[in-house]
């Protein structure tokens, strides 16, 4: 099964850009992959383009040969763009695998270890005006999703205003929305938060020390990801659990993250740390340290399909993240997507990802859009982390 042909679609999905990859071949079989880092997305598509004579003739069953040739093969290590890039080609080379086959991937990976896997959805309220407004709306939105059977419910530190964020005012109004919610909600449904890497050490440390009392089932990215050692103080000085990896482009990057156990759950991304190839040696990794794997997964339903597989496959999987139900846009791009059921996702039955992309709906009804990504600042003007 000789590959034929890789091509690039970034796709406007109504919010924001996606990047799919479509790997032909040979016996009629195309394989679909998703790329991760958005907001460089014509920088994959172009990382893509300066290597499809290199997959172009080859077996498209050579997985493993293939992700080791795109990654070291240029002498410099892919990182980010160039792992998001191979990331989206592996997923497709495992699309491909599975319907040449006629399997779903979790029976490529040793078969099912559960009977579906538990997903979180993204809860929101207001960015602007802050206090109650917030707080309010925040747990309507949260009160809402758990009556429709959702079982953990998760949202991002709040802001003061449009564009502003400032540590101490965040880390109070965080610490009362946590409060709030879980009065609402009660003991039985898991609490998440995601910090996005905006704090110190200092305020981290304060905010998880102060949410202690009200048992969130992981606090996400409680420092910047650059440096992990900036994550030791913060993991000694609180019981309250972390997630962590993101940011982490291969197996390399999250080495001191998993060897020094510096978080509880290892938030790897099938789309940017090198596909299912690398996320599978990952959570191998990690469950040799009894750390739970809890995938990011905020972009397209490739990468939601590709992260379900691995989850079903798993031993050691906590939670996957899934910002809303499938199936409820890009139908017509999308016709065959996920079956979600009482906050879970249930086992594809089709081969390869089970999932099916008419990737001409994508290239003309649904566009690329050039798009900037948000920014936040502090009040005396300096920028933060977004």
């Amino acid at each position: 099964m000789k590959i034929t042909d890789v091509t690039c679609i970034p796709s406007w999905n109504g919010h924001r850009n996606d990047t799919y990859v479509f790997v032909d071949t040979d016996a009629g079989l195309t394989g679909i992959g998703e790329a991760g880092l958005s907001g460089q997305e014509l920088a994959v598509a172009a990382y893509i383009e300066q290597n499809r004579s290199q997959i172009i003739g080859r077996d498209a069953e050579d997985i493993e040969a293939i992700w080791q040739h795109l990654y070291r093969g240029g002498f410099f290590p892919a990182a980010k763009i160039g792992a998001a890039a191979i990331s989206a080609i592996d997923i497709a080379l495992w699309d491909l695998k599975g319907k040449a086959l006629g399997v779903p991937l979790y029976q490529l990976f040793g078969g099912r270890v559960r009977d579906r896997v538990v997903l979180y959805p993204h809860n929101r309220s207001s960015e602007v005006g802050g206090g109650r407004q917030q707080i309010d709306e925040l747990v309507a939105s949260c009160v809402e999703t758990t009556s429709q059977g959702w079982k953990f419910v998760r949202w991002g530190l709040p802001q003061q205003g449009a564009g502003v964020l400032e540590p101490g005012p965040a880390v109070r109004a965080c610490v009362d929305q946590v409060r709030a919610v879980r009065d609402a909600i009660g003991p039985d449904v898991e609490i998440c938060v995601d910090v996005h890497t905006r704090l110190d050490q200092a305020d981290a440390v304060t905010l998880l020390r102060a949410v202690e009392p009200y048992g969130p089932y992981f606090m996400e990215d409680p420092v910047r990801a650059e440096n992990f050692a900036a994550l030791r103080r913060v993991r000694q000085a609180t019981a309250v659990p972390i997630a962590m990896g993101e940011h982490c482009s291969s197996k390399w990057e999250f080495c001191e993250l998993i060897d020094e156990e510096l978080a509880d759950y290892i938030r790897l991304d099938v789309a940017m740390c090198g596909g299912i190839s690398e996320s599978r040696k990952i959570a191998g990794w990690a469950e040799v340290h009894h750390l739970k794997i809890v995938p990011h997964c905020p972009t397209g339903p490739v990468t939601l399909a590709a992260s379900l597989h691995l989850c079903l496959a798993a031993s050691n999987f906590g939670v996957l993240e899934c910002p809303h139900r499938p199936g409820c846009s890009l139908t017509d791009a999308f016709p065959r997507t996920l079956t979600w059921d009482d906050g879970h996702l249930l086992p594809p039955t089709a081969p390869g990802l089970g999932i099916e992309v008419h990737r001409e709906v994508l290239r003309q009804k649904y566009p690329y859009r050039p798009t900037n990504m948000p920014t936040l600042r502090r009040r005396d003007g300096s920028l933060t982390n977004w």
